[in-house]
C-alpha cells in the first residue's frame, strides 16, 4: 500500500490545531514530532513503526507515534480526520468575495519575537493558503515580554528574509516589517533609519492601555502623523473571550476593555495622512469593534485585514476579519492587502 508523508500529516494536524486556537503544548507536540522524524532515514522510520518503537524517539509521544504509523500504512491519521472538522462552514457571499480578494497578510510574527515558528514555516503556510506575500512584523525592543527585536537583531532578520526570499517559490515574497510599539509620547519604538528600510510598519499600543482619553488620543495622533507608520494595529487594544487556549497561554474568558480615545480625531488623522486601520482577525481581539469600524467605513478610511498570526495555522484566521468587514460594508478596494504587492509598496513608500 502506498504510504503518505507522515511529516506533512503531523504538520497539517498542527496547522488545524493552531487555526482552532488550541493549547500551545498540544500544537508543539505535533510540530516537535514532525521535526524529529524528518531527521530519520525512511528505512529506519519504517522499521521503528513496524517494531512499535517510534514513541521512544525524543519528541515523539504515543499519540504522534500512532499518527505516523497510520500515515506510513497509507491511511489518513484518525487524529487528522478529527481536527479537519475545525474547517467550519462556508463564509457568507460578501465575506467570501472579500477573502478571495486578499493577496496577503500585513501582520504576522515568528519565533524571532513571540511567535512559535520559524519565518520559513510561516512563509510556506502562507504560500499554501494562496498568499502572494506575507509581511513579517515581529515586535520592537520595548516589548520585552514578547522578546522584541533590538536594532541589531532586526538588521540580522532583514538579512535572513533576503536569503529566504531567494529560496521561496516564485511569485511569493516575505515583506519586511515590524509591529512597532507606540510609546507614551506617541514616538515609535525603533530607529528611524531601520523603520525607513522596512516595507510595512504596523504601529500598536501595548502599554498604559487605560490612559485617559485625551492622553491616549494625543499619543495615537502623534504616531499616525509619523511618516514611518503605515497601519494602525488593533486600535482599541481590547481582548474578548475566545474559545480554547491560544498562543502564549491566553485562556478563554480573559478579557480587556477597549482603550478610550477620540475616535473622530483618530479617523481624521488616518484620512489626512493616508494611513490604514487594521481589522485584526484574532478571535481574542476582533478589533476594532463593529460600531467603530462602521464609523471608519463611512468616513472613507483605508483598512488592512490581518491575522496577527503567531503560528502557521493562525494565518487562516483572515476569514474572521472578512466576516466583520463585510458586515460593516468595507469596500474591497479600500483594503490595502487586496492590492497587488507593487501598489501596496508604492503606498507605504509614499508615507516616508
Amino acid at each position: 500500500m502506498a504510504t503518505r508523508d507522515p511529516v506533512d500529516d503531523l504538520r497539517r494536524i498542527a496547522f488545524y490545531l493552531e487555526r482552532a486556537n488550541e493549547a500551545t503544548y498540544r500544537v508543539r507536540a505535533f510540530r516537535s514530532a514532525a521535526a524529529a522524524i524528518a531527521k530519520l532515514p525512511a528505512e529506519e522510520l519504517s522499521e521503528r513503526a513496524a517494531a512499535g518503537t517510534l514513541a521512544k524517539l525524543p519528541g515523539v509521544g504515543d499519540v504522534t507515534a500512532r499518527c505516523v504509523a497510520e500515515s506510513l500504512a497509507g491511511e489518513e491519521p484518525v487524529y487528522l480526520r478529527r481536527v479537519r472538522s475545525t474547517e467550519g462552514t462556508d463564509l457568507p457571499a460578501a465575506a467570501a468575495a472579500l477573502r478571495d480578494a486578499l493577496r496577503g497578510d500585513c501582520h504576522s510574527h515568528s519565533d524571532w519575537s513571540d511567535g512559535g515558528s520559524p519565518i520559513e514555516e510561516m512563509a510556506l503556510a502562507a504560500v499554501e493558503l494562496g498568499h502572494e506575500y506575507l509581511v513579517l512584523t515581529d515586535h520592537s525592543p520595548r516589548l520585552t515580554v514578547a522578546n522584541g527585536l533590538s536594532p541589531a537583531r532586526l538588521r540580522r532578520q532583514l538579512d535572513r528574509v533576503a536569503e529566504l526570499n531567494d529560496a521561496l517559490p516564485e511569485g511569493f515574497r516575505v515583506l519586511t516589517g515590524i509591529e512597532v510599539d507606540i510609546l507614551e509620547d506617541g514616538a515609535l519604538d525603533q530607529e528611524d533609519e531601520l523603520l525607513a528600510r522596512l516595507d510595512v510598519v504596523v504601529g500598536s499600543v501595548h502599554s498604559k492601555l487605560r490612559d485617559e482619553s485625551p492622553r491616549m488620543t494625543r499619543r495615537m495622533l502623534a504616531a499616525i502623523a509619523n511618516p514611518h507608520l503605515d497601519i494602525l494595529g488593533h486600535m482599541t487594544g481590547r481582548k474578548v473571550a475566545a474559545a480554547g487556549e491560544g498562543d502564549r497561554g491566553h485562556r478563554a474568558g480573559r478579557t480587556r476593555p477597549p482603550s478610550t480615545f477620540d475616535l473622530e480625531k483618530v479617523i481624521e488623522a488616518c484620512l489626512e495622512h493616508g494611513k490604514a486601520i487594521e481589522i485584526n482577525s484574532r478571535p481574542d481581539r476582533l478589533d476594532p469593534p463593529k460600531r467603530m469600524l462602521t464609523v471608519a467605513v463611512e468616513a472613507g478610511c483605508l483598512f488592512s485585514i490581518d491575522t496577527d498570526a503567531h503560528a502557521p495555522g493562525q494565518l487562516d484566521w483572515l476569514r474572521n476579519g472578512c466576516e466583520r468587514a463585510a458586515l460593516c460594508g468595507v469596500p474591497a478596494e479600500r483594503v490595502v492587502n487586496t492590492w497587488p504587492m507593487e501598489r501596496l509598496l508604492e503606498w507605504t513608500a509614499g508615507h516616508k
